[in-house]
């Protein structure tokens, strides 16, 4: 597919790119569908939902890219697919959500989530500032232990939850649970597809247009790779699943680094370039802010969305002009 894109005539490519929204918005719909069902039927928080099975599926264009980028040892482009991602969903998805409406943010998701989310770029920015300035082989095996403890700390926090069951819970449609994993399955797919599709397709009409490959790397790869995120979460705001929408974004971030990253430098040490270091930087210094707002006001209001908007536009704007 990525070579038909690259030889077809450019009009080709918008036909696919267009595809490849489509793709992105019938398998995030069927996706939450799905784990919304799921979520209900066996009492399990929004919350949890969204930082697991929505998280994993809606990363697997991340997956995708990163590991093929190892293989092809070109972890250049993985880990600025995966710091390019992260910065766009915790600034442009949760933003957008935002924006369409105010989320409340819960205590756990504060206390937890959060900072754990923020550990994890701070100790991928240690790992690649000091020393050889390499995440090797070592490093993604301490990565991978990490994403084990996270998920064995969220299946703790969904038994010690299952009682717990807001009343947009219980609004959810109800479908049987083979439907439930069809609907996971499908849109999944269509997901992995869509992100493929819009990233090959995008990338071709940027180079098309004069960018270089390290800038299409930070903004169209990583842009492509978190439309499936964008779509999720917007789509769950939509349906009142405002804490799958947020535990999708912040879920994808730390699957990024620990999973991600974590297989990828496990496949092939990657370099960490100043330009990395840089970008890691802004994005944990994008983490506090949010975590300072929530930690004072326990929500996310429409202004907050907006600025989180603007400082997005920002930073694109510093890498392009960089």
């Amino acid at each position: 597919m990525a070579e038909y894109i690259q030889k077809a005539p450019i009009f080709i490519v918008v036909i696919l790119l267009v595809l490849g929204f489509v793709c992105l918005i019938k398998g995030a719909d069927y996706f939450v569908e799905g784990s919304s069902s799921i979520a209900k039927r066996f009492n399990v928080p929004s919350i949890i939902i969204g930082l697991t099975i929505v998280a994993m599926g809606t990363s697997l264009p991340e997956t995708a890219v990163s590991v093929v980028a190892a293989v092809s040892k070109n972890n250049e482009l993985a880990i600025s697919n995966v710091v390019g991602s992260n910065i766009f969903n915790l600034m442009v998805v949760i933003g957008v959500c935002c924006v369409l409406m105010p989320i409340l943010v819960d205590d756990m998701t504060i206390k937890w989530d959060i900072p754990f989310s923020l550990i994890c770029a701070g100790l991928l920015f240690i790992f690649g500032s000091l020393g050889s300035k390499t995440i090797g082989r070592y490093e993604g095996a301490l990565l991978l232990a990490l994403f084990v403890y996270f998920l064995y700390k969220l299946l703790k926090r969904a038994k010690e939850n299952r009682e717990s069951v807001s009343e947009n819970e219980e609004e959810i449609k109800l479908i049987s649970p083979i439907l439930s994993i069809v609907f996971i399955l499908a849109g999944a797919a269509a997901i992995a597809l869509g992100g493929q599709l819009s990233v090959k397709a995008a990338s071709r009409i940027a180079i098309e247009f004069g960018m270089s490959q390290t800038l299409v790397g930070l903004t169209i790869v990583s842009i492509g790779t978190s439309l499936p995120e964008l779509c999720t979460s917007f789509i769950a705001a939509k349906k009142g699943e405002i804490d799958m929408a947020l535990g999708n974004a912040i879920g994808s971030n730390i699957f990024n680094i620990l999973l991600v990253l974590g297989i990828s430098s496990v496949i092939t040490p990657i370099t960490f370039l100043t330009e990395n270091a840089i970008d890691f930087a802004i994005l944990i210094a994008f983490t506090i802010i949010i975590w300072i707002i929530v930690y004072k006001k326990k929500k996310l209001t429409r202004i907050n969305g907006i600025l989180m908007l603007v400082l997005y536009a920002a930073y694109t704007a510093y890498i392009i002009i960089r």
